[in-house]
């Protein structure tokens, strides 16, 4: 008697420990995967702005004063 209540509660146990486990995993990893696309993302809009920059830069026509003043 003593064992089959053992092994009952060790089950339900195991079952409830995996189920929180998995609960855990899971708020965990969509986190993960949230802070990811959010940085790819402000990386790729940080990229098209340098872009833009450096396409407005070189179209700029320098005239000769300001040619010593470009690094």
């Amino acid at each position: 008697m003593f064992r089959t209540r053992l092994l009952w509660f060790s089950i339900g146990f195991a079952s409830a420990s995996a189920a929180i486990t998995q609960f855990i995993v899971k708020d965990l990893w969509v986190d993960r995967t949230s802070i990811s696309s959010k940085l790819k993302e402000n990386f790729d809009s940080l990229d098209s702005r340098i872009s833009n920059l450096e396409s407005v830069i070189s179209s700029k026509p320098t005239s000769p004063q300001d040619e010593g003043n470009l690094t």
